[in-house]
């Protein structure tokens, strides 16, 4: 398995080191949409899209003016998946698979731009996008973005054991090297995308922490911003501390077998390999 570690999406809120932890407070701090381009050796599996070409000419229609002004959005053509499909010298049309950790707009934005692959997610997240519960899922979910009708793949966050965790293992057509792991909480049917690399695991853990500290088995830790917003967009209450206590118990027990990883911290696209 080669892996391709991109950013496909920049932000840049205010705030400075209350969110990002370097330089003073009047900065704007930096995030990323970290995804992963696996190639298989026989199709390429794109875990995460980033929030979609669209963004580029009309981020405040494709993603919403409060979000845009938010995060401080930052789009270009060189970001979008698409695009580093092609300068890495495929064809979009190539990606026969997406693997989601969740359907937030930073996560899924991007699957208009790969209208041909199934696209594979954990049922309930399915069930949260198709019957919101209430008022904050129906806000969260960006109804334009699957508007294409994507080919869903769905599946009941069941299965075999990983390292720990449940998971299923088997997602159709996929190599049992990709699996869905269960880390609901940020959403209800938030998952981690975990790969085989054939040098060991790397775990895409999406939203499920958002600061390589939280994950820090010796000294768990994170800027006030991003707990504060972590805290602020969860879903299941409680499940998302007890997500970071669970990746710190992989980290502290398998971490020389499984790199764990989340999707906006660019700690994390900084110390990764371009390639893996």
């Amino acid at each position: 398995m080669k892996v391709h570690h991109l950013n496909c999406g920049t932000m840049r809120p205010l705030g400075g080191r209350l969110i990002d932890g370097r330089g003073g407070f009047l900065h704007r701090a930096e995030l990323v949409c970290h995804c992963l381009l696996v190639d298989t050796g026989a199709e390429l599996v794109l875990i995460e899209t980033g929030v979609g070409s669209p963004a580029v000419d009309r981020a405040a229609e494709w993603l919403g003016a409060n979000f845009v002004r938010m995060v401080g959005m930052r789009t270009s053509v060189a970001e979008t998946a698409a695009e580093q499909v092609r300068r890495l010298g495929y064809d979009v049309e190539d990606v026969r698979h997406i693997v989601l950790t969740h359907l937030d707009l930073d996560h899924a934005g991007g699957l208009v731009d790969f209208p041909h692959a199934t696209v594979h997610v954990y049922a309930e997240e399915l069930r949260a996008l198709q019957s919101p519960r209430d008022a904050k899922e129906r806000l969260r979910y960006k109804q334009v973005h699957f508007a294409h009708g994507p080919q869903w793949s769905s599946y009941a966050d069941t299965g075999e054991e990983w390292f720990g965790f449940g998971a299923v293992r088997e997602l159709k057509e996929l190599p049992p090297e990709i699996l869905l792991v269960p880390l609901g909480g940020h959403t209800r049917g938030h998952a981690g995308v975990a790969v085989d690399t054939g040098d060991g695991w790397l775990l895409h853990a999406g939203d499920a922490f958002f600061h390589h500290g939280q994950i820090d088995p010796a000294r768990p830790h994170a800027t006030p911003g991003l707990a504060w917003f972590e805290a602020r967009v969860e879903t299941v209450s409680g499940a998302r501390r007890e997500n970071h206590r669970r990746l710190r118990e992989l980290v502290r027990e398998h971490g020389d077998e499984v790199t764990v990883l989340s999707a906006h911290d660019p700690w994390f696209l900084r110390h990764a390999s371009r390639t893996s």
